[in-house]
């Protein structure tokens, strides 16, 4: 028998693995990432034990001391488990007896790794949450300084992808806000299902032990335990939330890293990519690639694909734990890093990557029919039914697409002969400036709205 063999599992296995079948059914290579949360989750268990007097108060103390010598190894670089330690929960077993001697052995007492990696797993992503939110706020701030200073400062805005009415900038950034607040909020009701505990629901049945499974999530911090042993060890609907949630952050910032990538366009050139974020051509010495949105929108599908494998693994698990639950960590954790690592990207690309050029901006809302609708509504002013006047509206725009006129270039005689309504003031109300400070409805892109929309930000962002 081998030493893992020997290590790991009970004399019912009379043989060890076959080399290719340990190297497969092994996770020590990716879960070594839970081993800080392990270390924590067994001092809780420990204390826990000699709580309740299963074990005595000093060999709760000696577990204690073990565990954390292991993480003192573990930061110094000094405990590498290998392969035949199979996953890190055994190895960090192995490793405290040999620190404490057999008081070690008593670690596992009233626990399975079932309950233990479902303990580890929720801590990790406990903690993950808490700084991916902190990274969300990060990126809201920038959002909010680049819109504050340019509240006045317009784009065109688009539906269809087609020139639709002028907006201000602020305004369009202002809207990525809001989603990436709904992220925030979404992974704080996520987090309130990820600190559950499931430490001591046992391989599936519970213990028969007088455990204290409250006594020991205090100490970790949960806020309840699972309330069905069987649930406990076989939950993983807390990763799939998670999983989901961090799919529409990636949907958010693909959705704004695509619109950076058309922007920077030579069709749009409304944005100057720095060189500090962007790359060129090997043989094209012209070009200067927008690399970081196109990464971020390239990233977006292995999230997308994690959400997606976690759902298909779950799907048809019968109760309690199986071993097909090991698959769940290498994509929640590759998640967690994506992430981490766009909102990063994007939020130091939009801070000090590039630039929006204001005269490019200024000549594009004027070079267009995105005024139409505000013809329309200045008819409707003065007490022309509004289909009649959009109507009336169509046809003009169509008169000078073919006269190659924009409305603003329309004489005030043009004007009274499509109807005797209209006066000299069209032209300040069709101006875009004026078509974006007139939209001052809640929530709208008016200047007085966007200034209470930034306070209101502010806020928010205060808010811990």
């Amino acid at each position: 028998m081998t030493q893992q063999s020997e290590s790991n599992w009970s004399p019912r296995f009379e043989s060890a693995l076959h080399p290719a079948i340990a190297i497969f059914n092994a996770s020590i290579n990716f879960d070594i990432e839970l081993i800080e949360y392990d270390l924590t989750g067994s001092q809780a268990h420990a204390k826990m034990l000699a709580h309740t007097g299963i074990i005595s108060p000093d060999e709760g103390e000696q577990l204690y001391a073990g565990l954390e010598q292991i993480r003192q190894e573990y930061r110094q670089g000094k405990f590498n488990p290998g392969i035949d330690a199979e996953d890190v929960h055994f190895a960090v077993e192995r490793r405290l007896i040999e620190i404490v001697g057999d008081v070690g052995k008593k670690l596992h007492t009233a626990r399975s790794r079932n309950d233990q990696v479902g303990t580890d797993t929720r801590l990790y992503l406990r903690h993950q949450i808490q700084e991916i939110r902190q990274k969300l706020r990060e990126f809201q701030q920038v959002l909010l300084s680049i819109a504050e200073v340019n509240i006045e400062t317009l784009i065109p805005g688009y539906t269809h992808l087609q020139r639709a009415q002028p907006i201000s900038l602020a305004h369009h950034l202002l809207a990525y806000f809001q989603m990436a607040q709904r992220d925030w909020e979404r992974l704080g009701d996520v987090s309130k299902r990820v600190n559950i505990s499931p430490l001591g629901c046992g391989a599936l049945a519970g213990t028969t032990f007088p455990i204290d499974r409250h006594y020991s999530a205090k100490i970790l911090e949960f806020d309840d335990v699972y309330a069905n042993s069987l649930d406990g060890v076989s939950d993983r609907d807390f990763a799939i939330e998670f999983l989901a949630a961090a799919s529409l952050i990636m949907v958010h910032l693909s959705r704004l890293a695509e619109e950076v990538i058309l922007w920077a366009s030579e069709e749009f050139g409304f944005v100057t990519l720095k060189d500090s974020c962007a790359t060129g051509s090997s043989i094209m010495p012209q070009k200067k690639n927008p690399d970081v949105p196109e990464l971020v929108r390239g990233k977006t599908g292995r999230v997308f694909g994690h959400l997606q494998g976690m759902l298909v693994i779950m799907k048809g698990l019968p109760l309690a734990y199986n071993k097909d639950l090991q698959e769940d960590k290498e994509g929640i954790f590759d998640t967690v890093n994506t992430v981490k690592a766009c909102l990063e990207a994007m939020t130091i690309l939009l801070g000090e990557g590039m630039e929006f050029r204001q005269k490019r901006l200024a000549e594009a809302v004027c070079e267009d029919f995105s005024n139409a609708t505000d013809v329309a509504d200045y008819l409707a002013t003065k007490g022309v039914p509004f289909r009649e006047a959009y109507n009336l509206v169509g046809k003009v725009v169509k008169t000078s697409v073919s006269a190659g006129k924009l409305l603003k270039d329309l004489t005030i005689e043009e004007w009274k002969q499509l109807h005797p309504a209209f006066e000299a003031d069209i032209y300040d109300a069709i101006a875009p400036r004026q078509v974006v400070a007139a939209r001052n409805s809640f929530g709208g892109t008016g200047f007085d709205q966007i200034k209470s929309a930034i306070a209101s930000a502010h806020h928010t962002v205060s808010h811990k």
